[in-house]
């Protein structure tokens, strides 16, 4: 398909706006905005069109559609969005798929103020996000000691006759029962939410106010009320301004390193470092910093239609410092105000302690960066050495690892976790409770854990199959001969395709981390690895996380059965039998020294129940 684009520039309109561009295969592949259109297109269709970047995007224009908006700042707006719902190559990207957690104060008769987190289902208004779950936490404790508001579930709310532990020490005006009139609640709610909104000034006024009201009706209870409300808020005032200035501010720092880029924000709430997130955006080509900077300010802050109250994308704080220049900065300031309602200032070239947030801020940009490349790169390394030491001719792309773990033969649970090239693939781990064997038997127990995991590979015929079910490259088994032969005789049974190399890896005499054997299957070859083998490090990486999740799904079964009572193990005892016998007879304790006589008495107990009963509680 060819784009004529001398047809189309005579009839596209001057005014300002957003347009899409088209491949050939009706893909978005970029979204701008422009102050005149007719002007901003036509630089792309010039003999002389500059970059590389524009030159490889003009070659690909099949299509383009624009959208007339009235002013550039609803322009940016809309851009903003169109960037995020096509997700164009040639524009820059803020992947992030991360849920951050919000303040909701619901829509109920008696609104709930808490947490929430995911999507925004829950009517009600949302505040925030927040970085961190811990910013949330330190909020709602803060929020409790100034507004008494509930922040317990509605079940819980709707269950309650009498007030509860928070309304006696005085953090919650008990709405449940009835202690606080609608009028007054809602008065409560309405200044938090001013408060939520950074208006603390208007409802320090407002409290004020009511105090003074209250003192010349001589109602002096709910004057102090009032007294204590303004003390906290003054002292949470005094914290966010001890050094002089503005303590709400967002910081964000920026580090590249070839063509990657590296965003790191800092949230400073109440003249502390709330939380910090790292982003890692996708940028095309020739994209300055600048650039970079200005989009991720539209697309973390702006709200998807200021005109019509959208919702807003990030907390929008009082001051946003950044490192250089931004070309929008004027209109991004005017926009994050209005959006806002309170001044927003965009600070550049900054000093004293802002220049030291920012400072800090591109350093751990700079940190994040290198630690992402540092991890790929040391995982693939390893895999690399492991696989010089197997020299498979395929290379190793998948690693499955298993471990037994149990408590003198009971609560058995066998792991089974994977690794790829980038590290641990959580998503594919596996645990398995091991049942009908001996108890004590590791080799039944490993034998039971891969019947468990590769039973489904006996009916494969081609290398398709063994891809789709994720067969693995090597099998790891945490032990000695004994488990790696139980795992030789398994594979043995079935017709593979591709069979994983199988290894066995036995602890040292005194179990040091360094001194670990590899046993090959078939052969039985010993291998050591020098301690400081990055492959070695990889098998003992493997390992351990086999070891610690079969442990802790061992622990977590075991747990449940200590509180599982002994009643629940005897058949044809159902809760309703078990309540009786315990009511009747006065506790566990007095069942486990009843005679069969004294179960029979037992309404619901047989005889032969009885027998049942006490055979199990006495080992017969």
């Amino acid at each position: 398909m060819s784009f004529d684009s001398t047809a189309f520039l005579q009839a596209v309109t001057e005014q300002a706006g957003v347009y899409r561009m088209y491949n050939s295969q009706q893909q978005v592949i970029y979204v701008g905005k422009a102050k005149q259109l007719k002007k901003r297109l036509a630089s792309y269709f010039r003999q002389d069109v500059g970059s590389v970047k524009t030159k490889a995007l003009v070659k690909q224009i099949c299509a383009i559609d624009v959208t007339v908006t009235h002013t550039e700042g609803e322009a940016l707006i809309l851009e903003n969005n169109y960037i995020k719902k096509y997700q164009p190559k040639y524009n820059i990207l803020l992947r992030d798929d991360k849920s951050y957690p919000y303040l909701l104060i619901t829509a109920h008769k008696h609104p709930k103020l808490g947490l929430h987190r995911g999507g925004k289902k829950v009517k009600g208004e949302y505040f925030g996000p927040y970085p961190t779950v811990g910013a949330v936490w330190e909020s709602l404790r803060l929020m409790q000691k100034v507004f008494p508001i509930r922040q317990c579930e509605d079940s819980y709310y709707r269950a309650r006759s009498r007030p509860c532990l928070q309304h006696q020490l005085g953090r919650c005006s008990a709405p449940c029962v009835d202690k606080i009139s609608q009028a007054d609640y809602a008065e409560q709610v309405n200044l938090a939410k001013l408060f939520l909104k950074g208006k603390s000034s208007t409802v320090i006024e407002q409290l004020v106010q009511h105090m003074e009201a209250a003192s010349q009706a001589l109602n002096f209870e709910l004057a102090a009320k009032y007294r204590d409300q303004i003390v906290t808020l003054r002292k949470v005032q005094q914290q966010q301004y001890v050094s002089g200035f503005t303590s709400e501010m967002d910081v964000i720092g920026l580090y590249r390193f070839k063509s990657q880029v590296c965003i790191h924000l800092l949230c400073i709430r109440s003249h502390k470092i709330l939380g910090s997130k790292s982003y890692f955006p996708v940028v095309p080509a020739e994209t300055n910093d600048s650039e970079i900077i200005e989009a991720f300010i539209a697309q973390h802050y702006l709200a998807s239609d200021v005109a019509s109250g959208g919702e807003v994308q990030g907390h929008i704080p009082k001051e946003i410092v950044i490192q250089g220049e931004v070309e929008q900065r004027l209109m991004l300031t005017e926009l994050l105000s209005k959006q806002a309602e309170f001044e927003v200032k965009i600070s550049s070239n900054s000093r004293s302690e802002r220049a030291q947030y920012l400072k800090l801020a591109q350093t751990n940009a700079q940190s994040a960066l290198v630690t992402r490349n540092s991890h790929k790169e040391s995982m693939q390394a390893r895999f690399t050495a492991l696989n010089e030491v197997f020299e498979l001719e395929q290379g190793i792309q998948r690693i499955e690892c298993f471990d037994i773990s149990h408590t003198m033969g009971q609560q058995t649970v066998a792991s089974n976790v994977v690794f790829n090239q980038e590290g641990p693939l959580k998503s594919d781990y596996r645990r398995y409770n091991v049942h009908g064997i001996t108890p004590g038997d590791d080799y039944a127990a490993m034998a039971f854990a891969l019947n468990k995991r590769y039973s489904k590979l006996k009916n494969l015929s081609s290398t398709d199959d063994t891809q789709l079910l994720n067969v693995p490259d090597i099998v790891f088994i945490d032990g000695g001969k004994g488990q790696l032969a139980k795992a030789e005789e398994f594979f043995n049974q079935l017709e593979l395709v591709k069979t994983p190399l199988l290894v066995g890896v036995a602890k040292g005499e005194s179990r040091k981390p360094g001194l670990e054997t590899l046993i090959l299957a078939g052969s039985h070859q010993l291998i050591s690895l020098p301690a400081t083998s990055p492959a070695l490090h990889l098998v003992q990486h493997i390992r351990d996380e086999s070891h610690r999740f079969a442990i802790a799904g061992h622990r977590a079964k075991r747990q449940k059965a200590s509180k599982k009572s002994i009643l629940e193990s005897i058949e044809g005892i159902g809760a309703k039998k078990r309540q009786s016998l315990l009511k009747y007879l006065g506790g566990i304790q007095e069942v486990m020294v009843a005679d069969i006589s004294a179960l029979e008495k037992v309404p619901g107990i047989s005889k032969v129940l009885a027998q049942n009963i006490y055979d199990a509680l006495h080992d017969k």
